[in-house]
């Protein structure tokens, strides 16, 4: 999974963020991100932009975690509960997986568990290997 690590510290947006990876492993993913200033919308609570991030960012590391190059084609998220500081934690399952086609759920919890948002991303499977991807 250190070449999963790798080739994801090159998301420029995702550092950006601040989130942090915890854990990736087949099919599955775990980060983080602190809630900060640069967060929030003009009412106070973390954007919604910000959670979209967090959710697509893990679901990215679940949906590579094979080394194949995964694209989302199709992602949603509903909104279960406004935040406004703290630590989030967003967790990737895989619900399924083919040749070409796989299917995730990203939870999104307060560090003490209260659920946040609920993410649903596809992603289309390529024929290439991560390592074969120029990130210059």
């Amino acid at each position: 999974m250190d070449n999963i690590l790798k080739f994801f510290e090159n998301d420029r947006y995702a550092a950006h963020t601040g989130i942090e990876v915890v854990e990736i492993s087949s099919g599955r993913a775990k980060t983080r991100m602190k809630v900060e200033n640069k967060h929030l919308n003009g009412i106070g609570t973390v954007h919604g932009g910000a959670l979209f991030t967090l959710a697509d960012f893990t679901f990215a590391l679940a949906a590579n975690s094979y080394g194949r190059v995964t694209v989302a084609i199709n992602a949603n998220i509903s909104y279960l509960k406004a935040v406004k500081a703290g630590t989030l934690i967003a967790e990737a399952q895989e619900l399924s997986k083919s040749n070409r086609i796989s299917n995730y759920t990203v939870k999104i919890n307060e560090e003490g568990g209260e659920l946040i948002a609920i993410f649903q991303g596809m992603a289309y499977r390529k024929k290439e290997k991560l390592k074969d991807v120029d990130v210059s």
